[in-house]
Parts: C-alpha cells; structure tokens; sequence
C-alpha cells in the first residue's frame, strides 16, 4: 500500500486542539510528515500508537524520534495524545515549536505524574487538586534512582519533571479534560527545583576540559592509525574482492580464504580483529577531524563525501575548509577553518565510507521499488553521502553513528590506550577552544603553525563571512577569558611569589587588601583579568598593549624590570637555565669588556628575579 500524500495548505489548516473533534476524524488527523521527491508524505497520524517525529540532526538514536504512547496508562492515554499534539502545533506561549527530543523528553516526564495519580485513584485531569500536586512535589524529592538505596533526582531532573507539569496544564486546557488547578499558582518549576532561572537553560561551560596528557596521547594514536589507514582500506578492499570472486562459497569457507589472506598480508590476528581495527581507523579520523575543526558531534555527522575545499589568499596563504550543517544554533549549512592534516583524515573516511555508503543506496533502490512514497526514503537519504556511517547487521542497513554510538567508541579507543578519563564527543571541541585561546594568548608556541590563522584577525574575518561558524568563535573567546581569569587569580594569591615590574606591582597592591574596593575576591579576579592586556612570551606574562617591546624577543631579560612583565614560579626553571648559560658566558676572555658588562646586567636581571620567586640563586625548584 502507498503511504498518503498532503498537500502543505492542507497540513497547515488542519485543527490546533483535538477537543470535541470525532473519534475518526481525530484519528486521521496527520502529525508528522517527511519530504519526498518536493511532495508532503505522511508519517504518522494521530490514530497511530507510535507517532514518528523528525530528528533533526542525523545522529540522533531512532528511539529518541518517537512518541510511543502504549506505555501510558490507558486511562490517561487520550488526553496526553492530545496534549502532545497540541504541543507540537504551536509550542508553549512565546517559545518556539518543540524539536522531537524535547517533545519526547516532555512525554517521558509527564509519566510519572501519571503513575503518582494512579497511586491516588485519579484516574482524570480534571480531578487533580493543588494536595495531589503537592504530594506529587515532594515524591519527586524523595525518589531515588539506581540500585543500593540509589540516588535522589538532580536539580535538573527535578525541574524537568515540574516544568512538564506545567505543561500538562497548560495544555490540557485544550482538550475535553482539562487540568482545572495550576499545580503551584505562587511557584515555578525553577524554584521548586531549587534553581535559578539561569540554571533551568543550561549554557556552555559544563564541559570538563581534557587534561593534555589525555588529549595527546588520544590524538598520537588517532593520528598513527591515520598515517597507516590506507593500508588498512587496501586489505579490506582485497577482501571484498574475493567475496565478489567467490559467491557461492559456504560462509565458513569465505571466512578462511580471507582468514587466510589477511595472515599473508601480515595480519594475523583474524577477521574478527581486522573489523575492529576498522571501527578504530573510522574513531581515529572522528579524533582527528573533531580535534582539529573544534566541530560539534552532530556538526562531523552531517559531514559527507567532498566536504572540503580549499582557498588562497592574495599572499599566497592556503586555507583549509569544512562544509557542513549546524542545527545548535540555527546556522545551518555552515563552514570550518581546519588545517590539513584534518584532510588528510576526511579524504580517508571518504574511502573508508564506500561500502557502507553502497548500502544506503542500494536499500533506497529497494524502498523505492517497493512503494516510492516509503517515508523511510526521506531517511535513508540523509545518511546517503555521509562520511561517518555505522551498519546495523541485523538490518543490513547503514546509518549515521549516533553520538552515543561514538561516545562509546570514543571510549572503547580509550580504555586501549589505557586512558581513565570518562571521554565523551563534545569534549574536543572545549579542548580546540582551548588550545586556539592559548595560542591567541602566545602561551602555546609549538601550536603556532598549526593555529597560525586563528589570531586577532579572525574576528574580522568572522564578520564578514556568514558562512562561518560564529558559536564557536566566541567559545574561543569564553576559554580565552577563562584562561585569564586563572591566571590573574593564581597572581592575587597571598603566598604567590611574582618578579618583574608589573609582577613586583602586584606584591604591594596585594599587601594593600584590595579586595575591600571590590564586592567580593572572585569580583576583584574578574575586573583585573577584564582591564589587563595579557599574553604569554614564553619567559614571562607581559601586559602592554602592544608586542612591540624587545622584551619580547631580543633582550629577554629585560622583563625582569619591565612594568608591564609579571613573571611567576611557571618560568623559575627558564630563569635558572639562563643563569647557568651567563655564568658559562662569564668565563669566555673573548667577547670584551662590553660583551661582559652586558653578560653581569642579564645575569644579576636572572638573579633578581629567581630571588623574587624565593628560590635560592642557582637552585630553582
């Protein structure tokens, strides 16, 4: 049978409530729809027990696109049909359209509000009193999740739970049993939730930042396997060809023949194996790309074969693109600046993606002979070109890896390399925001190449360009007063030792309690960080306006007295190095009177400022 056909005018005239409407035109009400081939093909309808809701990035999981309402007690199983087709028609007043994981996420919390009612004989909305929600409230309180006595709701569990309240009684309102008491007429979910109203919309800056030594040894062995994929893809691929050679062999006689090829090639761990190390080469490239374009997970699973370009400026400077899409914040079909080496690893997934990328089009050649109107053609389309696929074997179909999915991998590749730390997608994109702000604060020299283009500059290039990512640009800013406001708050630290002139000025305001001019320390930490220019030179933390002070590079030492040069314990070990290196220079009898007058200066400068730090000259901890 082929699926039904609505026009857009039809779809959009249709009813924004279900009350009073009968049982079967009610029923045939359409909730969803895809497009296909420039028509409206129907998805789902109200009648349905499953109503199937688009995703709107590709690697969502397919559970989480569905409202399935056959777990909802059948007392109150109309009324939440209708609440949630009311909710995903127009949304709550002055918000927009839920996407389908709010929506979902909104039904799941509306549940246990349901079974509390059960408990209490309430077998209708309308006969809710303020004492059943009260009691509801502090149940939720008490409610543990997890084995062994469990663990109580978070703050943001809670508020959830009480803001899908309000929504049940919003919307009921617009249905034949309406809620007819507000749940809390002189309260908020975000106050009986115990937060405030910038804690119930949760922004950047949860994300735990990678410690180096694990984001280093993740990326030497993602890169490793890079450097050495394509041998990887030629076995694989001369594998393929002897299953195509050989048809009709038994399963058990394929298996050794390739068993047997791959040990002649040097693998000899097995065919089992030899597909773990591809899941891992395609980890590895995620690693790579996701570390070197700072691109979100859903942002690399929208990324499809020729995803990339490059552009050279008028001084010869050639720049690496990423295109793709971005739905966090509206931006849509959207480009990254990455360096090569994240080429190097997509033109890889490129080829890794071939033959997963053959069933999705071989599944929709199928669909589309079956019934060309099949919903699930939308679906498989936009998976069709995509570079980081996974195969579900029992359906021997391809689709985009979902981010739990990849968290898993994510892992799994971890706990190989003998790494603990709980390692999840959006990790390196904090991590890249890191990394670009310390190079923009000149404290990672040996990045300068790699970030050579992510400097001042690229807010003007960000200003003009629209097709650039601008989220991410302003994380970069966010790490980049982060990083700031650490600094500065070591600095104000009574028991911090701190040398050169502006470091020396920093000792004697400390003594002055400066923290009486401000409300409280960490308000002092953030106006100092906010009104000080501060960037690293690699032998000290200078606060000009400017980076045109020999300081910087030719007469190192000179920060020892400048006041605009903080230097603290992190550089004692290069201060002692020069000391040793001077008083080797102090014994040379060939560089003349002024080459040793200068030798003293910058070595009394180095001793001057190991004493300011309270090391013993010549023994710097």
């Amino acid at each position: 049978m082929m699926h039904a056909v609505i026009s857009r005018q039809a779809f959009l005239q249709q009813p924004a409530h279900t009350r009073d409407l009968e049982p079967v035109v009610r029923d045939a009400l359409v909730v969803s729809t895809v497009m296909l081939d420039g028509q409206h093909v129907v998805r789902s309808r109200y009648g349905d027990s499953t109503w199937m809701l688009a995703a709107s990035a590709s690697n969502g999981q397919r559970s989480r696109s569905s409202l399935r309402f056959d777990n909802i007690h059948s007392a109150f199983r109309r009324v939440c049909k209708d609440v949630m087709y009311r909710y995903l028609r127009r949304g709550r007043d002055g918000a927009a359209r839920p996407v389908a994981s709010t929506a979902i996420r909104m039904l799941e919390c509306i549940r246990p509000f349901i079974v509390h009612l059960l408990a209490l004989g309430i077998a209708r909305l309308s006969e809710v009193t303020v004492l059943a929600c009260s009691t509801y409230i502090q149940a939720c309180r008490e409610h543990r999740v997890g084995t062994g006595g469990g663990t109580s709701l978070t703050p943001g569990g809670l508020f959830l739970r009480f803001k899908a309240l309000e929504l049940l009684h919003e919307f009921s309102q617009h249905t034949d049993d309406p809620m007819r008491v507000h749940p809390w007429s002189e309260a908020s979910a975000t106050r009986l939730a115990g937060l405030t109203e910038a804690e119930s919309f949760p922004r950047s800056g949860k994300t735990p930042l990678m410690p180096d030594a694990v984001f280093s040894t993740l990326f030497r062995g993602a890169w490793f396997l890079v450097e050495n994929g394509q041998s990887l893809l030629d076995l694989r691929d001369a594998l393929a060809d002897i299953e195509r050679a050989n048809p009709s062999l038994p399963v058990a006689t394929l298996a050794s023949r390739k068993t047997k090829y791959l040990r002649s090639a040097g693998f000899a761990e097995g065919l089992e194996a030899f597909g773990a190390a591809l899941v891992e080469l395609r980890t590895g490239c995620y690693i790579v790309v996701a570390s070197l374009s700072g691109c979100r997970n859903h942002e690399l699973a929208f990324v499809q074969s020729g995803c990339w370009s490059k552009t050279i400026d008028t001084d010869d400077n050639t720049f690496w693109w990423l295109h793709s899409q971005s739905t966090k914040t509206g931006a849509g079909h959207t480009r990254w600046m990455i360096p090569q080496a994240a080429v190097v690893a997509l033109k890889l997934m490129e080829r890794w993606a071939l033959p997963l990328q053959g069933l999705v089009a071989k599944e929709l050649a199928e669909r589309r002979a079956r019934d060309p109107r099949d919903p699930e053609i939308a679906e498989a389309e936009r998976h069709a070109n995509a570079l980081f696929l996974g195969e579900a074997k029992s359906q021997a179909i391809a689709r985009t890896l979902s981010s739990q999915g990849m968290n898993c991998q994510l892992r799994r590749f971890a706990a190989k390399r003998g790494i603990e730390w709980d390692l999840t997608s959006h990790q390196f994109r904090r991590k890249f925001a890191n990394y670009v702000a310390h190079s923009r604060f000149g404290d990672l020299r040996y990045l300068k190449g790699h970030f050579k283009h992510w400097s001042a500059d690229m807010t003007l290039l960000y200003a003009l360009n629209d097709h650039l990512e601008v989220d991410l640009f302003l994380e970069i800013d966010t790490e980049l007063d982060t990083i700031k406001d650490n600094l500065v708050t070591r600095w104000l630290r009574p028991d911090e030792c701190l040398a050169g002139g502006y470091g020396d000025g920093l000792v004697r305001w400390r003594q002055n309690r400066p923290v009486t001019l401000f409300r409280d320390h960490a308000h002092m930490v953030r106006s100092v960080a906010a009104s000080t220019p501060i960037r690293s030179n690699g032998h000290a933390w200078c606060t000009a306006d400017d980076s045109l002070c020999v300081g910087n590079d030719l007469e190192k030492t000179r920060c020892a007295t400048c006041t605009n040069a903080v230097i603290d314990s992190s550089h004692a070990t290069i201060y002692q190095g020069l000391c040793d290196h001077l008083d080797e220079v102090l014994a040379c009898r060939d560089i003349g009177e002024a080459g040793l007058s200068r030798v003293r200066r910058d070595l009394d400068r180095c001793k001057s400022v190991l004493a300011g730090l309270g090391h013993t000259v010549g023994t710097a901890q």
